[in-house]
């Protein structure tokens, strides 16, 4: 099959994160079988996923390893023109979703393992798809640490490819995410100070939040903060929910609440601070009420990306790419992930950032071409 017959077949699986993935990594598994490759599935808890790992070369230390995700996040509510679980061509752009993000680079990466069978590889290309990225980067930490307990032979470099216009990213953001729920008291909201509103309670974390950011906006950013849109760690509450009516006091509010880290900046310190602020607000509630109080769940943990001193993966890709500009994200990746396990990672994929999750999401044809071209380089490199 072709890269863009694999894009096809890939987009054709509507594996929004809602959705199982089994059907379109049953499809990889067959696919990779006909060349005589094994893989290795690693499911989630309750079975209805996987992520999916596979070599292909001799069994040695410093390969390359190809990392993308295989869920797409949701088209509801989007205006599409075509079907988007089908690829359209036109005006020398592919759409579909996911075309862009990322099954562009997955159909890419199996498109080089006919290539790699018919190379004379000294060192093995290894393909790692995952689940759940779109919400949480979740499905990588444990297909990692499966490929690194099960004796894979580790990879030299680890080439995430999220769309950056095929320019090397060596530094992102992480994220921590937690979901909030106030337990107020309902009384009539005429003797409010009887009761606890859940929703004021929270408007005061939300409140804090707003506290943070003006406060880290105003700081002097460190040299590598200063690389990134905003240069410091950013908190966010994006969707909120609670309350019976408007002359009742709030019996629950909840959130989502997460929060974006620059390298460098602590994460534990910043979770200090939220939990600090947390037992503030919870105890004010329980002085009223003892019933109350406030309940947290982590929902993402995203270790951020560091620029890495004289980087095996950074100088594999600005040597293939010939880029030598200085790129770093805002967003987050599951390059992270890697690094954080060991492996020399960037992130370095074709198509615009800017196109993912849209409606309408499309992946140029040159910007695919690019990334071929790119892959077979990598497959060139493994030969030496």
């Amino acid at each position: 099959m072709t890269a863009r017959e694999l894009l096809d077949r890939l987009i054709g699986f509507p594996t929004v994160s809602s959705n199982s993935n089994l059907d379109l990594i049953g499809f990889v598994e067959q696919y990779l079988d006909d060349f005589g490759i094994k893989s290795t599935r690693v499911p989630n808890e309750d079975g209805t996923k996987s992520s999916i790992y596979a070599s292909v070369g001799p069994e040695v230390e410093g390969g390359i390893v190809l990392s993308g995700h295989t869920d797409v996040v949701p088209v509801e509510g989007q205006a599409w023109d075509t079907d988007p679980f089908s690829v359209v061509e036109k005006d020398g752009k592919l759409f579909g979703r996911g075309t862009c993000d990322m099954k562009g680079f997955d159909a890419l990466a199996l498109a080089m393992v006919p290539h790699a069978v018919k190379a004379d590889l000294k060192r093995p290309l290894q393909i790692a798809l995952s689940y759940d990225e779109e919400v949480g980067c979740l499905g990588a930490p444990p297909m990692i640490d499966h490929m690194v307990s099960h004796g894979l032979p580790r990879a030299s470099s680890v080439i995430v490819g999220e769309p950056s216009m095929m320019q090397v990213v060596t530094g992102h953001k992480g994220g921590l995410g937690y979901n909030v729920h106030f337990h107020g008291f309902e009384v009539h909201s005429s003797i409010a100070y009887q009761g606890v509103s859940a929703i004021m309670m929270a408007a005061k974390l939300v409140d804090w939040c707003n506290q943070m950011n003006d406060a880290n906006a105003a700081a002097t950013p460190s040299a590598l903060a200063a690389q990134f849109d905003p240069p410091y760690t950013s908190l966010h509450v994006g969707m909120i929910s609670g309350g019976t009516a408007h002359n009742i006091t709030a019996k629950d509010c909840e959130f989502g609440m997460n929060f974006r880290f620059v390298p460098g900046d602590s994460p534990e310190g910043w979770k200090k601070r939220f939990f600090d602020k947390i037992a503030e607000l919870d105890a004010e509630m329980k002085a009223v009420v003892p019933s109350t109080g406030i309940t947290t769940e982590e929902f993402f943990s995203l270790t951020p990306l560091t620029p890495e001193e004289n980087g095996s993966a950074e100088e594999l890709a600005r040597r293939l790419t010939g880029d030598n500009g200085s790129h770093v994200v805002s967003y987050g990746t599951e390059a992270g992930q890697f690094q954080e396990r060991g492996y020399s990672a960037v992130v370095c994929g074709p198509g615009d950032i800017a196109q993912a999750h849209q409606p309408n999401e499309f992946i140029t044809v040159d910007q695919f071409e690019k990334g071929e071209a790119f892959l077979k380089q990598v497959v060139h490199q493994l030969t030496l």
